[in-house]
């Protein structure tokens, strides 16, 4: 006999969790389906943005998270040509946080998990594979899983079926909902350098001739994003590591002899950019967000933020539905992706444009560059980074973009402990 919860959520990333944990808050029973045994993956987006930060304040989590182990950013900065320019101050934001927390991302899945763990109604399974979709009278009703331990089927039925399983989404393909692509002229070779004590700190991106590469301060190492044009991981590839290195080492000249701690093309992981959105997020009995509902460009790193605030949004508009035992209409899970359609439009707009400078014909990913000197004198920084550079003020507006996004949710009355009584219809 199959099993039956009020809301079955796929993927126990931050979006999920962060919906599971405001769902059982609302009294609502949730199951999490996460396919993995546990959250120690290598995960490239450890970013916890200041929106984000806020919401867990009105959790009342900022003690726990706090306890973790992190690193802040608080302004991001290019070097152009051998010229250091501020394109960002976070110290500009309104609001508690000034900052981007990076954070281990098993770590913060685990304090999701076990703060909703404290609520009843709350089930997480892990080793949980969802492999198809059920249905009664033509609606959602559930998921077939299988348990990637033992091998066995299971089913499980449920009101509400939320897939926040990622940009290759298999509740998407099982609903027949295929997402728009807008395309993406770059992709990212992914690596870690060796990171000493006196490096400057936070973030940086460095610019050359045709080159240009992202990196993040993890505390005892660099985060580093190398952008390449679309389909140029094979050629670069075939020119070997030490090419590779000697890239590295003239972009950033001040690395030294670091770029040997990439011992071979096994440290380099590519990251195939996409940028695609789905026209309708839904659904009879099935909502899309996250990833699975719009997988973003790593440009501006706002994917994971944008994911939670989809999260939050559904939560609120849900919850209170569930809670009363009511049918989840598709007018519901309209009101979601209407309130979240725009915000994600705009970001990928603001993506495209990035794209678009990126790949042009006098890009920094255009083919594969020679190994040139991050001081080399052609490379001149575009009018609107010495703009921000030049005036201050401005840097709080790709900071807002980034950091909080262009519409933040908050946390719903009843799902805030430090609330009073709890108010469903606040």
């Amino acid at each position: 006999m199959a099993e039956r919860t009020g809301c079955v959520v796929v993927g126990g990333g931050p979006a999920g969790l962060v919906l599971a944990l405001l769902l059982v808050r609302a009294g609502v029973p949730v199951t999490v389906l996460e396919k993995h045994g546990d959250f120690l993956r290598d995960f490239r987006g450890d970013t916890v943005h200041a929106s984000t930060l806020t919401l867990l304040d009105e959790l009342a989590l900022e003690e726990r998270f706090a306890a973790l182990p992190q690193r802040r950013l608080d302004r991001a900065q290019l070097y152009v040509g051998g010229t250091l320019l501020t394109v960002a101050d976070l110290h500009r934001l309104p609001g508690a946080h000034q900052h981007i927390a990076l954070v281990p991302q098993w770590d913060f899945l685990e304090l999701l998990a076990a703060t909703a763990a404290e609520e009843s109604g709350f089930i997480l399974r892990r080793n949980a594979e969802v492999t198809r979709l059920l249905h009664e009278q033509g609606r959602v009703a559930g998921v077939g899983y299988r348990d990637r331990t033992t091998g066995t089927e299971h089913e499980l039925r449920a009101d509400l079926v939320i897939g926040c399983d990622g940009r290759d989404s298999t509740v998407r393909a099982a609903a027949g909902l295929h997402p728009r692509t807008f395309g993406a002229p770059i992709d990212v070779e992914w690596f870690r350098l060796p990171r000493q004590p006196d490096d400057p700190a936070g973030a940086a991106g460095w610019v050359g001739d045709r080159q240009l590469m992202i990196m993040i301060d993890r505390g005892d190492y660099w985060q580093c994003g190398y952008v390449i044009g679309k389909g140029q991981d094979r050629p670069l590839r075939a020119e070997g590591v030490e090419a590779f290195r000697r890239r590295l080492a003239g972009l950033a000249p001040w690395l030294g002899d670091r770029a040997e701690a990439v011992a071979s093309f096994d440290d380099v992981k590519l990251l195939n950019v996409r940028l695609e959105r789905l026209r309708r997020w839904y659904s009879d009995g099935l909502l899309l967000i996250g990833d699975a509902a719009h997988a973003m460009s790593p440009v501006g790193g706002v994917g994971i933020n944008l994911a939670v605030q989809d999260a939050v949004a559904a939560a609120r508009i849900l919850g209170p539905v569930l809670r009363a035992g009511s049918e989840v209409t598709k007018a519901h899970l309209r009101a979601v992706q209407r309130r979240r359609a725009w915000p994600t439009a705009l970001i990928q707009a603001g993506q495209r444009v990035a794209h678009a400078g990126l790949a042009g014909p006098r890009a920094a990913v255009a083919g594969l560059p020679p190994a040139a000197s991050a001081d080399h004198p052609s490379v001149r920084p575009p009018l609107p980074l010495r703009l921000l550079d030049r005036f201050p003020l401005l840097q709080g507006i790709p900071a807002r973009v980034v950091a909080i996004g262009p519409r933040p949710e908050h946390a719903p009355a009843w799902a805030r402990r430090s609330a009073g009584p709890v108010n469903l219809s606040a």
